[in-house]
C-alpha cells in the first residue's frame, strides 16, 4: 500500500524579498525655509479653494466677487457721469464691506488650522525640519495675504477705473496708497484674531461661529455704545469706546492718520494722541495674537 508523502517546499522557497520600489533620497536637503514657503503657498491656495474640491472654491470665490462687483459699479457710474471723484473713498471701502470680510475670515481661518488639529497632523509637521514658529508664521502670513488680496483687489479696480476716467493721477495714487496701508493693517489684525479663535477648537463649525461673534457682534455692540454716547452728549467717549472692536480700531487708525472720514455714529475722528493709542493697541493685538498662536502650537505639537 502506497503512503502519501506530505508536500514540502523546496529549501529557499519559504521566504521571498519583494522589491517594491523604495529608494533612498540623494537629492539636496532644502531645509526649514523651503518647508515654510511650501506651507505658506499651500495655505494661501487653500484659502481660495485652489487645489481642493469645487465645493471648497464656491464660498471664497463668491465673497471675492461680492467685494469686487460694487467697486466695478462705482467706477462705471463715475465714468458715465464724468464725476471728478469716486463715490466712495479707498479707505472707506473695506469698512463698508466689513461684514463680507468677517464672513471670509470666519470661513477660512478654521480651514487653515482646524483640520490639522482635528486629524492630529500637527506633530507630523514638526517631525520635519520645521519649528513651531515656522508653522505659525506660515499660517499667519498665508491668511493675512488672502485677506489682503480680498480687500486690495477692489481698491485696484477703483484705482484703474479712476485713471481711465482721467481723474487726478497724483491725488488718486495718494488715496490708493492710503487705502492699501489701511487694508494691510486690517488683514494682519483680522488674520491674527481669526487664527487664535480657530486654533482653540478642532471643530470647524465652532470656530466659524466664534470668529463671527468676535468680529461682528463686537462691532455692533461698540457702534451701539458710541451712538448712546453721542445722544447723551458724551462725544469725547466715542473714540475710546472704539478701542474695543477690531473694525472700529482700523476705522480709528485710518481716520486719524490716513485722511479717512470716521464711520462712528458721531463722525468723530480721533485726535492725534488718541490715534497713537489706536495704533499701539492694534499692533499690540497683532503681536499678542502671534504670541498666543506660538504658545498654543507648542502644546499641540507635543
Amino acid at each position: 500500500m502506497a503512503v502519501e508523502q506530505p508536500l514540502t517546499s523546496p529549501p529557499g522557497e519559504t521566504t521571498r524579498i519583494h522589491d517594491i520600489g523604495y529608494r533612498g533620497y540623494d537629492g539636496p536637503r532644502l531645509g526649514r525655509a523651503y518647508a515654510r514657503r511650501s506651507l505658506y503657498s499651500q495655505s494661501l491656495r487653500g484659502a481660495y479653494g485652489l487645489g481642493r474640491s469645487v465645493k471648497s472654491k464656491v464660498l471664497p470665490m463668491l465673497l471675492f466677487a461680492v467685494m469686487c462687483v460694487p467697486a466695478a459699479i462705482m467706477v462705471a457710474v463715475a465714468v458715465a457721469t464724468k464725476a471728478h471723484e469716486l463715490p466712495v473713498a479707498y479707505t472707506r471701502y473695506a469698512i463698508m464691506l466689513q461684514a463680507v470680510i468677517s464672513l471670509y475670515v470666519a470661513s477660512q481661518a478654521p480651514q487653515a488650522v482646524s483640520r490639522d488639529l482635528r486629524f492630529k497632523t500637527v506633530p507630523l509637521y514638526f517631525s520635519r525640519p520645521i519649528e513651531t514658529a515656522d508653522y505659525v508664521r506660515a499660517k499667519f502670513a498665508a491668511l493675512a495675504s488672502a485677506i489682503f488680496i480680498l480687500t486690495a483687489a477692489p481698491l485696484l479696480v477703483m484705482y484703474v477705473g479712476a485713471l481711465l476716467s482721467k481723474l487726478g493721477f497724483a491725488h488718486q495714487t495718494k488715496e490708493f496708497a492710503e487705502g492699501l496701508v489701511s487694508v494691510a493693517l486690517l488683514s494682519l489684525l483680522f488674520a491674527g484674531i481669526g487664527l487664535v479663535i480657530a486654533a482653540v477648537t478642532p471643530r470647524r463649525g465652532f470656530g466659524i461661529a466664534a470668529v463671527i461673534a468676535v468680529l461682528v457682534i463686537t462691532y455692533g455692540a461698540v457702534s451701539t455704545l458710541q451712538a448712546i454716547a453721542e445722544v447723551q452728549g458724551h462725544s469725547g467717549a466715542i473714540a475710546w469706546i472704539g478701542l474695543f472692536s477690531p473694525v472700529t480700531l482700523i476705522d480709528g487708525v485710518q481716520s486719524a492718520f490716513l485722511g479717512a472720514t470716521a464711520r462712528n455714529p458721531g463722525g468723530v475722528a480721533p485726535s492725534t494722541g488718541e490715534g497713537i493709542v489706536y495704533v499701539l493697541v492694534t499692533l499690540a493685538l497683532i503681536a499678542g495674537c502671534y504670541g498666543l498662536l506660538v504658545r498654543r502650537y507648542k502644546k499641540v505639537g507635543l
